[in-house]
């Protein structure tokens, strides 16, 4: 094919950029609309390196090299002596391609010079090898610490008077929390059940009927667990994933009926110990103090954790912690990172 000049008309999320290739052979013009595939991004890069004048050949070789440096490998999930089952975490890659067709885009918009315009990194996810469905039936008691960010559970089964203002607080801080719900009380109390999800937060099983667990037949456990898993259902349409034994009591058999039942079971890394009726501000120190990464900080709807609860949440947002619920706090997605 004749050796000639041409362009290549890349549409990237909705916006024509025309970057001018100079010359090459064998290549006709590139159209593409929508997202670029991975193989079309790749062939343009290829491309990208006869650029020659642009400049584009030192860009390139940039964010290889700021790759190597910004790159962060995955952590597999492991079982720890103390805290047992520890999720785990992604890493992150920069992709080389989509960072270059995205910094040449800004480029070229720009009404200064190109080369003031800073690289605009985009990254990846890599998993890790080993996930929690990797551990078999384990209990969890916190997230993994290379994750900066804590999760607020909330065992329901009594406490109905402090159950809004605890909800209006977590509206106003922004943040999303996860309620177990104690099947009894869920079947007493389905509307405010239904405030709880309204709100937007979590919802999951906390038995039945508030039992010790470990000291139940595989009959009877198995019936707390699925009663309160059906209730959920009925009620709520929430397809139940976790499991927190009530008053944190419970053995082996107890981790594998949940998991039986397609739920893990979750107890807590921090107790504030709110049944006691402690000082508010003994609790927000007490989280302050020992609260970190991959936290999941455990209260009830009490009055002393109705006082305390916006002091926790701005004390783990004062330690940069992003504050949600114990899915996101527990599954290996980073929160530094658009999934």
């Amino acid at each position: 094919m004749r050796r000639n000049r041409t362009k290549a008309v890349i549409i990237l999320a909705g916006i024509s950029t025309v970057l001018l290739l100079g010359e090459w052979s064998g290549v006709t013009e590139f159209v593409q609309s929508g997202e670029l595939s991975r193989q079309e991004t790749r062939s343009v890069t290829a491309l990208s390196g006869n650029i020659g004048a642009e400049g584009d050949n030192n860009l390139l070789d940039e964010i290889k090299r700021q790759a190597d440096k910004l790159n962060e490998k995955p952590v597999d999930a492991v079982i720890d002596r103390v805290w047992k089952a520890i999720p785990g975490y992604n890493g992150r890659e920069v992709d080389v391609e989509a960072t270059y067709l995205k910094t040449m885009e800004m480029r070229q918009k720009s009404k200064t010079n190109p080369e003031q315009v800073p690289i605009a990194y985009v990254y990846r996810e890599t998993k890790p090898a080993r996930s929690l469905k990797d551990l078999g039936p384990q209990p969890i008691y916190r997230g993994n610490p290379h994750k900066q960010m804590a999760a607020i559970m909330i065992n329901v089964a009594w406490g109905n008077e402090y159950i809004e203002p605890m909800l209006d607080t977590l509206d106003e801080e922004g943040v999303k929390a996860t309620f177990f719900l104690d099947g009894s009380w869920l079947k007493k109390y389905p509307e405010v059940a239904k405030e709880i999800q309204k709100r937007g937060h979590q919802l999951e099983n906390h038995a039945y009927s508030h039992p010790n667990m470990s000291r139940l037949g595989t009959e009877r456990a198995t019936l707390e667990i699925s009663k309160t898993k059906q209730l959920l259902k009925d009620t709520l349409g929430v397809d139940n994933t976790w499991f927190a034994p009530p008053s944190g009591d419970f053995n082996q058999r107890t981790v594998e009926i949940a998991a039986s039942q397609g739920l893990k079971t979750v107890l807590w890394t921090v107790d504030t110990v709110d049944w006691k009726n402690p000082d508010p501000s003994s609790v927000v120190a007490k989280i302050a103090q020992k609260a970190g990464p991959g936290s999941l900080i455990l209260m009830h709807p009490t009055a002393s954790s109705k006082q305390a609860l916006k002091g926790i949440i701005q004390a783990l947002k004062q330690k940069g912690l992003k504050v949600g619920t114990v899915e996101e706090t527990l599954s290996q997605g980073r929160v530094d990172i658009d999934s």
